[in-house]
């Protein structure tokens, strides 16, 4: 069966199989539509967690940027992971013993402020909208590759799925549909790696394959990778080049952003009891460990696969592939523009090196080569090594259904938190508080409707790569809502006035910054590069730095400030108790 067919038999199959979930499990109530009911049992609200959680850049783009930054890369994996630890041990029971089933509950709650709920809804609105832009660009992608449509009209086609099932079902539907899309994602992300590595290294296993040998040779994967690429002016892939300081920085944007993410926290108010919270949570760290750990393997594979294809073994070191004979899998994703070839010394032949490092220039001058004439989507590496390394179509197909998988999944959890802020926060809450729970749950989906529709513009022009993009949001989340959900947790002494200064500094600081440099929505101010950083730390990690403006603002404000009520800080030393369980309250 030709791939194209088959790919819309998997898809197809997929969509139906969501949708049916999402009309079985639809929201009938407001509490189906923001927390399921809280009768989700903890197995499966682990794989909705995972599923939640590992979105387009976990699935799309994690990979593709370790096969390209290699060492570097490593601190999306330490960042995310390494959050969610922190989200479940640091976080999520208190939150769900506190009981209220939205971040701006609990922190208009807690700051006893109708102004830090408003706050809270604005920095949430910010991080999830940036973050859901990501999504969005990955469904972009994988529509636009596999369906063999454009990107705008895969937009469509995918807004319009998560339009039925996120409105439609709310959280219940949600819930249940990311269950599925979890078992769809991690089998496709598992089965080519395992084609791969034992077709690379003869070993079955991904994660003991990448430190095998190569077949049929005396040669480590990573030592024959980091040959190629020495020999090609770049760094090996085992080491890093960015400075040490914008590791750390990422690494702990990444980690408090994660803790800090409303749609990953609102899962564990989806479980009947503070136990089951705990319990999804160590379920869902089980189900996150299969892809994470298999992610450096796909990298390292994809870019070795890769380099083989353009640089063939055997052959002398100028003798490059001919771009006559570039392979079906290069053509059909040349046509999506995210390959894209310029043969700048018209000699027929695909030259890729790295033509910024100076001591490689006599050598490429030597061999006729005038510039680096290939451009690469780190985006495309997962999606498409199972067409770089040969295998069957059914297997390409699966991959499609995994990357839209990934994407529907994390952007549906998304637009239900925006959603949710509108509706039970502002409108319930600020606005019209006595408004019955049919016309909160119209608004909600109303809401929604919105949401979809922005997504979808944001998607059509992101701001960068999708890892990249969500990076940014992560960012956002570490210096907005970590540091006033941390504080308002184990400390009874930050006030209103100190929670509301620090979310707001830690949000207008990191937005602009990443403005500054990356241009969201307007042309970039200066040039992204590391002599104009602050303290050289990149967009990717100033979270960092927000967050620490954030605890430093709110903490001198609530000095200056007259300390809470009494009440609050008793049900700030409640909260930390660890007995009984909250109930999700509407006020």
């Amino acid at each position: 069966m030709e791939l194209q067919t088959l790919t819309y038999l998997v898809v197809g199959a997929t969509f139906v199989l969501y949708i049916g979930i999402a009309v079985w499990a639809r929201a009938r109530t407001t509490g189906d539509f923001y927390v399921a009911g809280k009768g989700v049992h903890p197995v499966a609200n682990g794989m909705a967690t995972a599923a939640d959680w590992m979105s387009a850049a976990s699935f799309i783009s994690m990979a593709g940027l370790i096969a390209f930054l290699g060492y570097d890369g490593s601190v999306y994996i330490m960042g995310w992971t390494g959050g969610y630890v922190l989200l479940a041990l640091l976080l999520a029971p208190y939150l769900r013993k506190y009981g209220r089933f939205t971040v701006p509950s609990f922190i208009g709650d807690r700051y006893y402020s109708r102004t830090a709920r408003i706050v809270a809804v604005i920095c949430l609105i910010f991080i999830s909208f940036t973050y859901v832009a990501g999504q969005m660009r990955g469904v972009g992608i994988v529509f636009s590759r596999f369906l063999e449509v454009d990107i705008l009209t895969g937009l469509i086609i995918g807004m319009g799925i998560v339009f039925i099932y996120a409105v439609l079902g709310g959280m219940k539907g949600i819930t249940y549909t990311q269950v599925a899309q979890y078992c769809v994602l991690i089998f496709a992300f598992t089965v080519p790696a395992v084609f791969i590595s034992f077709q690379l290294t003869g070993n079955p296993v991904p994660q003991l394959g990448l430190g095998s040998r190569v077949s049929g040779e005396d040669t480590y994967l990573l030592e024959k990778i980091n040959q190629i690429l020495v020999d090609l002016g770049f760094n090996e892939y085992t080491s890093g080049a960015r400075a040490r300081i914008d590791v750390i920085a990422i690494t702990l944007a990444l980690m408090v952003g994660t803790a800090g993410l409303p749609h990953v926290i609102v899962r564990f108010f989806t479980v009947p009891k503070v136990a089951d919270a705990r319990k999804s949570a160590g379920w869902a760290l089980l189900f996150i460990a299969l892809l994470y750990t298999t992610a450096p393997a796909v990298g390292a594979m994809g870019i070795y696969n890769l380099l083989q294809t353009i640089n063939p073994p055997d052959t002398p070191a100028d003798q490059t592939l001919a771009y006559e004979d570039r392979p079906d899998w290069f053509r059909t994703w040349e046509n999506t523009g995210l390959i894209q070839f310029e043969d700048k010394n018209q000699d027929g032949q695909i030259q890729y090196y790295n033509d910024a490092n100076p001591d490689f220039e006599p050598i490429a001058r030597a061999r006729g080569w005038e510039g680096n004439e290939l451009e690469v989507d780190r985006d495309i590496m997962v999606l498409a090594g199972p067409e770089i390394a040969n295998l069957p179509n059914w297997v390409i197909a699966l991959m499609a259904a995994g990357g839209v998988a990934a994407a529907l999944s994390t952007a549906a959890g998304l637009l239900l938190v925006i959603s949710a802020a509108v509706s039970h926060d502002l409108v319930k809450t600020v606005f019209f508080p006595r408004i019955s729970d049919r016309a909160e749950l119209l608004v909600g989906r109303l809401a929604a409707v919105v949401a979809i529709l922005v997504a979808g513009y944001l998607g059509y022009n992101p701001p960068g790569f999708v890892a990249q993009v969500v990076a940014f949001a992560f960012g956002l989340a570490a210096a907005s809502l970590f540091p006033a959900i941390i504080m308002g947790i184990f400390s009874t002494r930050v006030t209103r006035e100190g929670a509301v200064a620090g979310m707001l500094t830690g949000l207008i600081f990191t937005f602009g910054y990443i403005v500054y440099f990356k241009g969201i929505f307007i042309t970039p101010l200066a040039e992204d590069i590391p002599e104009n950083w602050l303290f050289g730390i990149s967009p990717e990690g100033i979270g960092m730095v927000g967050m620490v403006l954030n605890f430093a603002v709110a903490l001198i404000i609530s000095r200056l400030t007259p300390p809470p009520p009494p009440e609050i800080r008793e049900l700030v030393e409640s909260v930390r108790v660890p007995r009984g369980s909250g109930t999700a309250q509407d006020h």
